[in-house]
């Protein structure tokens, strides 16, 4: 079997654009066969090929071409001339419930649609079960889809392609609608399906996603491919001319930068949250349901609850840059511990760790002397310095193994306990191109080499 799954020779989409509705007609029925339409290039000459189990990423601006390509690459769209060749069973999600009946259920789509992709019924009936628990929209799988929201949708689509064994994955900007604990599940089977040989085709515009899960990159412009390059050297060209044509936004944002100063100098302290057995247990049916994603215990002591509260103790998802929150752990206990540390991470939705800490970074804090059946309040607060973004935080429990504190005893690890939302008070901070912004105390002095200090004999 050849290792070139898709060659492509000058390839080009040409469409032709007409002023209005009539000049279609005024054309085809012209005696002259005046042109009344100008053409336009969606792909103009596009020649590459991606050899097997490669994870080529596409970056480019809106009307780049991106969609175009990966719509002639699975057959929805033909060119205007040149060729694709494609070799191998091709998975695609280019269009939220492209390919669902809406008057089928969730379950009689899946049958349907894998159908269409080369599984037999035998091969469906093996695997509906998995299908069903990845996409994880409980009674609704028995419904109409006609009845989902856009991101059951997502779910159910991205659920059906994992699981048909395709050699080509294609996903163009579909996982975006979900929440982040479901774009967590989805790179992470992006990442097993990569690690089996699938050649994926990833289009987003999350540049971190890219550099994250592709090799290499096509960053295309006006239906070219103007650079074919490792992803993080793609990447960084694509920032860069974000940040050019951006230098002179129209939009005036001296009242949005005002108010995220103010913020970022606010005095944070407040009083000590109130606790009750009420307030412990609010979010709990929601946190059992994303912690039973690879979750792994040992029994001796468990998360009862995880919460992200601002700083009145009012849940939240939704969190300012730089504001103040407390990730609040209710921890019991099934043993007797001598000594239980804790951590957390937050991680951006492709599952890279942006910020890590434990108690051993906070004081050697912990829970000492625990004994069974105790029940435990953790407050970790925390200002979120980080940019306009869906982030998971993973929580930790452990005890050490042994004499060493260097290799703990994990109790219980809960890979997506919170997922929240951060939003941005002004646009330069999503230019820069990092996750992370933290406090810098800056000074600036004007020095003069010519001054005495620099005076010679």
């Amino acid at each position: 079997m050849s290792d070139v799954l898709i060659k492509a020779e000058h390839l080009t989409k040409i469409y032709r654009i007409y002023e209005q509705n009539i000049d279609r007609l005024k054309e085809s029925f012209h005696p002259f066969h005046k042109r009344y339409s100008r053409d336009f290039f969606a792909l103009d000459d596009l020649s590459f090929e991606i050899c097997r189990g490669e994870n080529v990423g596409l970056v480019g601006n809106n009307g780049a071409g991106k969609s175009t390509l990966l719509k002639i690459i699975t057959g929805v769209l033909a060119p205007s001339s040149g060729s694709i060749v494609v070799n191998g069973r091709i998975a695609s999600l280019l269009e939220l419930g492209a390919g669902f009946n809406p008057d089928l259920t969730g379950v009689e789509n899946i049958y349907m649609n894998a159908l269409l992709m080369g599984q037999t019924r035998e091969e469906i009936d093996e695997k509906i079960d998995d299908i069903i628990a990845f996409a994880d929209i409980g009674d609704f799988i028995n419904q109409p889809v006609k009845t989902y929201s856009s991101g059951m949708f997502a779910r159910l689509a991205f659920s059906v392609n994992a699981f048909v064994e395709p050699d080509i994955l294609i996903v163009d900007e579909a996982l975006s609608v979900g929440d982040a604990f479901f774009q967590s599940k989805c790179i992470d089977k992006m990442r097993a399906m990569i690690d089996s040989g699938v050649t994926v085709l990833f289009v987003s515009h999350d540049t971190f996603a890219l550099k994250n899960l592709c090799q290499r990159a096509f960053l295309l412009k006006s239906g070219k491919i103007i650079m074919d390059s490792s992803a993080n050297e793609v990447v960084e060209a694509y920032r860069s001319s974000l940040v050019d044509s951006r230098k002179n936004p129209k939009q005036n944002t001296d009242s949005k930068l005002s108010g995220f100063l103010d913020n970022l100098n606010a005095d944070k302290t407040d009083s000590l949250l109130t606790i009750s057995a009420d307030t412990l247990l609010l979010g709990k049916e929601l946190f059992e349901k994303n912690a039973a994603y690879q979750r792994k215990q040992n029994g001796r002591a468990e998360f009862i609850n995880v919460q992200l509260l601002d700083t009145q103790g009012e849940q939240t998802a939704e969190v300012i840059f730089n504001q103040q929150v407390i990730l609040r752990m209710v921890i019991k206990l099934n043993d007797d511990i001598d000594f239980l540390g804790m951590g957390y991470h937050i991680r951006n939705s492709t599952g890279i760790d942006l910020v890590y800490t434990d108690s051993r970074f906070n004081g050697m804090k912990a829970i000492v002397n625990g004994k069974k059946g105790e029940t435990y309040v953790v407050d970790w607060r925390f200002n979120v310095a980080l940019r306009q973004e869906l982030y998971n935080i993973a929580c930790v429990i452990s005890a050490p193994a042994g004499e060493s504190m260097d290799f703990p005893d994990i109790c219980d690890f809960v890979p997506c306990a919170i997922q929240f939302n951060v939003l941005s008070p002004s646009p330069f901070l999503n230019l820069s191109g990092g996750y992370v912004h933290w406090h810098n105390d800056l000074t600036i002095k004007k020095f003069d080499f010519k001054g005495d200090d620099n005076a010679t004999d």
